[in-house]
């Protein structure tokens, strides 16, 4: 029995190709969002529940004997409040890390996968242009990204209203507002990789391997001389602790990202319409 995934249902002609490809990859995507979204809402749910015991069992002299690029590197020194401390721990781990590496992977699977498995050959022998899938396959992810971004954020701040430890609702809605072009920027570069390098597992690792690697290069880079080299990274320009603990919006930061993935994006297709499938 094939296990080939079925391309997009055949389109009336009047239907725009490009979201017929949108919704049939986002509909894919519904499942295992679902999935996600849950695992998500749990792990910030433990951090709320259990963040006023953790901060009350105080940690200053465990952070005080740190070395200064573990501090930094999970922002260990705004754990005195439950904003700190979901800012260092749910958010660092969760969104910049996590979030960010998932979404950079499959974006980089789903058109390098396509490619190896031949799949993306049924696909462009329709009447389809190839900017319409690729561009397709991309606005899917903004199914995971909008509604982990929907989803989280009222439940942490319903959660922490229930424990006596509201959250600022407006500071967590922007946090998860910026949040939305960092990873969008990631997306578009798995979408980059998964184009060039062509084959699903390898794109895909290189891509998480980039989110993983630019956050810890950034984290360590912050705490030398060469803290200005800590800019090419985009966890620079996403910056939850500045929200949540200081209350500081880095617009400019926003406007990187969404720029950066533009281009990914644009580069994407560039590449995707001139090589051989």
């Amino acid at each position: 029995m094939s296990t080939e995934r079925a391309g997009p249902a055949t389109r009336e002609p009047d239907d725009n190709p490009l979201l017929v490809v949108a919704r049939f990859e986002g509909r894919n995507r519904l499942r295992v969002t679902g999935v996600i979204a849950v695992l998500f809402t749990l792990f910030g749910l433990m951090y709320v529940w259990l963040g006023p015991q953790m901060i009350e069992a105080g940690f200053s002299e465990l952070i005080d004997a740190m070395p200064p690029v573990v501090t930094e590197l999970f922002g260990f020194e705004s754990l005195e409040s439950i904003e700190g401390l979901l800012a260092s721990e749910f958010y660092t781990l969760g969104w910049i890390v996590g979030l960010g590496g998932y979404l950079a992977y499959t974006a980089a699977g789903t058109v390098a996968g396509d490619l190896r498995d031949e799949r993306m050959d049924t696909l462009v022998a329709a009447p389809v242009a190839r900017r319409s899938v690729l561009l397709g396959k991309y606005l899917a992810l903004l199914v995971p990204i909008l509604v982990l971004n929907a989803v989280v954020p009222v439940v942490l701040y319903v959660a922490s209203v229930a424990i006596d430890q509201t959250l600022p609702l407006a500071d967590l809605a922007i946090v998860h507002a910026f949040s939305i072009p960092y990873l969008l920027f990631w997306s578009a570069i798995g979408l980059l990789l998964g184009v060039v390098v062509r084959r699903g597992r390898t794109a895909g690792r290189v891509a998480l391997a980039l989110v993983f690697f630019g956050w810890l290069a950034e984290s360590i880079i912050s705490t030398t001389d060469y803290e200005w080299l800590g800019g090419l990274s985009p966890m620079r320009y996403f910056d939850p602790s500045g929200v949540l603990v200081q209350g500081t919006y880095d617009v400019a930061g926003a406007g990187l990202l969404l720029a950066g993935a533009v281009l990914a994006v644009g580069l994407s297709q560039y590449w995707f319409q001139r090589r051989d499938l």
